[in-house]
């Protein structure tokens, strides 16, 4: 309905945070040679390549469908090279897919399907490094991994969570849970970025070991997967910054993976037991990502500082400083620490009592038992809009669960579905801020993309980063998106990316 900005499904991304270090004795297996035992894998057996093939559309309406552009047949034949290098298959036997999201990940799934996003295409930084990506993913995919998730009903769920409205919940542990239920419906694409929190340390461990197995022996340079590391763990935190997390480049949902910098220097300490291979490819892979679509795309809907805008429904609303958004294939997801919110539609026919309770139905599922409070009507912005409150008491303090609906298109309501402590109101603003969008705003919203720069002799960070198509954070944003560190001198005659309109 809104887009799909939700990710972390199994994914490289997610698999990049956390506080857990790698341990001494780790370190010491690292100075010498892999922790993993490289052997072949089984083939794929009949039953995974049904389970791929089943959940493949499904996958492919969560993250944005697959996406066509000249660039797709690139990622394809690295996809497909580097995954024919784990013996599970040649490389037929995969089905390599660039996803339209604007997240940074990248995953696997049972049967030779393998994903990765257009934004992590972005971030890498040759084409060794694309490589190492989709390495690490064919060897969760080699090494079984998903088996002990499917044991727990996480991959089997795949088909069921897709595609359902749901989000909210209130635990019945007590507290303001926002997303994370006690096992009541959850928003689909925050399942997905929790299912990547399946794979324990030493799974993740044993995916970059064979990640780096396989770009060796297809002739990259094995410690381009190292690099790619911390480019990532650099635009994690620069995702949490944005999002209103802070500094942290832990975000909260993945404490339970290797800490990055540890991981990074895990996999550069491994790569020197291989061979010296150089092949990185730099400027071919700059040559194929030249024009590549950036960040939101805006059939689905952008962020522009604290407002999310949606040129082709027409409408945009502010959400409050210090909440980040995620957009979901049927529903955006808002959070912060004084609340959380839902923003998605339904059928309307006029009953507005009808819809307050269809609502919250939908995003509370049947474990909550709530009395929907009476019914309001106002005009916002000249937007017929109705709205009701509720209160739902809790251990740790009553919370106020409030539908606030607009009166939009003929035959269905926008509307929000907002939890927050009794005696608080951080939506209010949120609510009063909807507004449709004129033929001339919708039309001033451009997509931005990837542009290949060649560095002058008069160039530096500053001038390069007063380029990208942002009005905050452009220097951090320019550094992340080409894996450098602040001090990091440029030189001339090589190539960067910068973001454009």
């Amino acid at each position: 309905m809104i887009a799909r900005k939700m990710a972390l499904y199994a994914g490289i991304a997610g698999l990049l945070v956390g506080p857990v270090a790698a341990t001494s004795a780790q370190a010491q297996n690292a100075k010498t040679r892999l922790t993993t035992k490289i052997t072949a894998p089984a083939p794929f057996t009949d039953k995974e390549k049904k389970q791929g093939a089943d959940a493949h559309p499904s996958i492919l309406q969560e993250f944005g469908g697959a996406y066509k552009v000249p660039q797709t047949d690139y990622v394809v034949r690295v996809g497909k090279k580097i995954a024919s290098q784990s013996g599970l298959a040649n490389a037929d036997g995969f089905t390599v897919t660039l996803l339209n999201s604007s997240v940074s990940n990248a995953f696997a799934i049972p049967g030779g399907y393998a994903y990765i996003t257009r934004q992590l295409v972005a971030l890498c930084n040759s084409e060794a490094e694309l490589a190492g990506v989709m390495g690490h993913e064919v060897g969760h995919g080699a090494a079984r991994h998903a088996a002990g998730r499917q044991k727990q009903g996480t991959l089997a769920q795949i088909g069921a969570i897709v595609g359902t409205v749901a989000g909210l919940a209130i635990g019945n542990a007590g507290g303001l849970l926002g997303v994370v239920g006690s096992g009541l419906r959850q928003y689909s694409g925050t399942v997905a970025q929790l299912v990547a929190l399946k794979y324990s340390r030493s799974q993740e461990e044993q995916a970059d070991d064979l990640g780096m197995f396989y770009l060796d022996k297809a002739g990259y340079d094995s410690a381009a997967l190292s690099s790619m590391l911390t480019s990532l763990a650099m635009q994690s935190a620069l995702d949490a910054k944005v999002a209103g997390k802070g500094d942290s480049r832990i975000p909260e949902w993945s404490s339970t993976h290797p800490d990055p910098v540890k991981r990074v220097s895990r996999a550069a300490v491994i790569a020197k037991n291989y061979k010296a291979n150089s092949y990185r490819n730099v400027a071919g892979h700059m040559k194929e990502i030249d024009g590549l679509l950036y960040g939101d795309d805006p059939k689905q809907g952008v962020v522009e500082g604290q407002e999310f805008i949606h040129p082709d429904l027409r409408f945009k609303f502010a959400f409050p400083n210090g909440y980040g958004l995620q957009n979901g294939e049927q529903a955006i997801a808002i959070s912060g620490n004084g609340g959380q919110a839902l923003f998605t539609l339904g059928a309307f026919n006029g009953d507005r009592a009808a819809y307050v309770a269809a609502a919250l139905k939908a995003a509370l599922g049947d474990k909550v038992a709530i009395t929907p409070g009476p019914v309001s009507t106002t005009t916002i912005n000249g937007i017929p809009a109705f709205y009701s409150s509720s209160t739902v008491a809790q251990q740790k303090g009553n919370v106020t669960v409030t539908v606030f609906a607009y009166e939009m298109v003929q035959g269905q309501a926008y509307h929000f579905v907002t939890l927050a402590p009794v005696g608080t109101s951080p939506f209010d603003p949120m609510y009063q801020s909807m507004s449709r969008l004129t033929t001339a705003q919708a039309a001033a919203v451009k997509p931005r993309k990837i542009d290949i720069i060649t560095v002058g002799s008069n160039d530096t960070v500053a001038s390069l980063s007063s380029r990208m198509a942002y009005s905050s954070m452009q220097t951090e944003r320019f550094l992340a998106l080409n894996g450098m560190t602040a001090g990091t001198p440029l030189v001339p005659k090589s190539q960067v990316k910068i973001v454009v309109y």
